[in-house]
């Protein structure tokens, strides 16, 4: 039907004959001649019909935005005065023989241009005619292209292409699960995966040796805009390979596709980072290294302070004192510090104290806060110091749970650095390592799993894990770029007796695990390689190479944010007949809300 995309249209085809194809983007009446601006999904092409050309003309003067039309032409240069050097095709023209009209179409919703000031609803009510505009093609066309770079990749090193089950066995793996109910199996139900990540165990088991998948996952879980209900990771597992060589391989999968993709060179070797030096200079586990700003501890010195907001965190085994400096912080306005203060409040942090350093030299009569009178001398001195401050800062700090000061100042240093401009242009990855392998439960004192309960820890036997659980560490490591994580993996446990030790001390009991593990733990006694691998979030990948705001900007048919399909008014109720078939009768209180 066409011999070329619009946006292939260049001079190397002058005085050639092409047959396009296309959306209407622009038509304009000039006096006679009308101009078509035809747009398929590599670019726009103009197209020029004159009243020489009768039969064509008149149909041209029926055209309007988005229809869709074939056109046969003769490709020439655009008359001196007209070229357009902001599109590739804007040294050229066509000028049009034959037009045939292959679908009309009714006014759009909103205009299918990338200026498009359109609410995100009204975008995803409409995602056809949003997915027209030439950036969001773009998004589609560089996310196929990464796709098609990291499977060549895992391709060339011998990774195998493995397809795992979307209908598999409820387990609990931190959030929700989507549940399906069995029509064949009246009261029971499958879930949809979390993670491919026991098939991918059980594949190693099986010999494959090395495996990936582009895998959808389900998570029922509340959304924000690096979060989808369902979302795409690509899922990577290796018998026989250690951490380090994990993570270099990865290295190198990450440096060639940013290479290739962006034309950008990352490091040739990324940094690593223990979990506990990353939450204590910069609060969170995922830091954003562009950003200069650190938090260091002064805990050690409010100890003895007369003044219990400081003095009470620091003398709790779980509390923390922290200070974050704000260079040439002093020109904020008490109007400003409180918009901080209630930002940090989000994060659970009671209140932000602060000191402004207007004349370091002149001691406490150089400085600026309500919080001056409780502190000596001595310590105002060792503090300054310790800050690194100089004339002009400001000085925040966080005093209360160690968890809350960590939230609470790390989110605040994120945006300090994008407000005030303390921020490096670039991409810094890092790797961060040596998690925990457990975080306990402040209410219950229950153990939970840092990362997950199939995570193999660094303890060399069972005995030396239950010996002291709370300080023992996984062979786990995530994936940081630019204060997102984009992937996350381990080593995984190949013996029978350590996961059932994990499982313990999770609280998990022998019936339990054998009910909802027992497949693994049978798989366990029959032989396991040592293996572990990684899964790596396409989406967010994706969403940080574009330049997006949003993983839903990079996702074909993306949820909203309260998780329906505004395209499909998904979820809907279905109908009595269909529930009588599962088993399932609704709640009567359910029914009453919905009227």
């Amino acid at each position: 039907m066409r011999t070329h995309y619009c946006g292939h249209v260049n001079e190397s085809h002058l005085d050639q004959d092409v047959d396009v194809c296309g959306w209407v983007h622009n038509r304009r009446d000039h006096g006679g001649v009308i101009f078509i601006d035809l747009r398929d999904r590599e670019g726009v092409v103009q197209v020029v019909f004159d009243p020489d050309a009768h039969e064509s003309f008149v149909m041209a003067e029926r055209v309007r935005g988005e229809y869709i039309l074939k056109i046969k032409g003769k490709v020439r240069h655009r008359p001196d005065g007209t070229v357009n050097e902001n599109i590739p095709t804007g040294k050229i023209e066509i000028l049009g023989k034959k037009l045939e009209i292959l679908s009309a179409a009714e006014t759009p919703p909103f205009v299918v241009d990338d200026a498009l000031d359109t609410h995100e609803d009204i975008r995803l009510r409409y995602r056809y005619i949003d997915l027209r505009r030439p950036q969001m093609l773009e998004r589609i066309q560089f996310r196929s292209r990464v796709t098609h770079y990291l499977r060549d990749f895992l391709n060339n090193h011998g990774f195998l292409d493995v397809e795992t089950p979307i209908l598999t066995k409820s387990t609990p793996e931190g959030a929700r699960d989507y549940l399906v109910p069995s029509r064949t199996h009246n009261g029971e139900f499958f879930a949809l995966p979390q993670s491919p990540q026991l098939f991918k165990q059980l594949l190693m088991m099986s010999g494959v040796d090395r495996y990936y998948q582009v895998a959808r996952c389900f998570r029922d879980e509340d959304l924000r805009a690096d979060r989808q209900p369902e979302f795409t990771q690509l899922d990577i597992e290796a018998s026989f390979m250690s951490d380090d060589q994990i993570m270099t391989l990865m290295e190198e999968m990450i440096r060639g596709v940013f290479a290739q993709e962006l034309k950008e060179a990352l490091p040739s070797e990324f940094p690593r980072m223990s979990y506990a030096e990353s939450v204590n200079r910069f609060g969170v586990d995922r830091p954003d290294l562009r950003i200069s700003l650190e938090l260091v501890d002064v805990g050690d010195l409010m100890a003895e302070v007369d003044f219990k907001v400081f003095a009470g965190p620091a003398n709790d085994p779980k509390g923390r004192v922290a200070a974050l400096r704000l260079p040439k912080g002093c020109d904020l306005s008490r109007k400003q510090i409180d918009a901080y203060t209630r930002y940090v409040s989000i994060y659970g942090a009671k209140g932000l104290a602060y000191i402004k350093v207007n004349q370091l030299a002149d001691g406490r009569a150089g400085l600026q806060s309500p919080i001056l009178k409780f502190l000596p001398d001595d310590v105002i001195e060792s503090i300054m110091e310790r800050v690194g401050a100089e004339d002009g800062d400001l000085v925040f700090f966080g005093a209360d749970k160690a968890k809350i000061v960590n939230e609470s100042l790390g989110a605040l240093r994120v945006k300090l650095g994008h407000e005030h401009d303390f921020i490096e242009h670039g991409w810094k990855p890092v790797w961060i390592v040596d998690f925990p392998m457990f975080d306990c439960d402040d209410n219950t004192g229950k153990l939970n799993a840092l990362h997950h309960p199939f995570t193999a820890p660094k303890a060399d036997s069972v005995e030396a894990l239950e010996s002291d659980p709370e300080n023992c560490l996984s062979i786990a490591y995530d994936l940081v770029l630019n204060g997102t994580e984009i992937g996350g993996g381990s080593i995984r446990i190949n013996s029978e007796d350590m996961q059932q030790s994990v499982l313990k001390l999770l609280g998990i009991s022998v019936e339990e695990a054998q009910d909802k593990f027992g497949f693994l733990l049978d798989a366990l006694k029959y032989g396991c390689p040592p293996h572990g691998g990684i899964a790596f979030g396409l989406d967010r990948l994706v969403m940080l190479m574009c330049g997006a705001a949003s993983i839903r900007d990079v996702i074909a048919f993306p949820k909203t944010q309260s998780a329906a399909c505004s395209l499909t008014s998904a979820p809907s109720k279905v109908n009595d007949m269909q529930l009588k078939d599962l088993g399932i009768r609704l709640r009567k209180k359910i029914l009453e809300q919905d009227n």
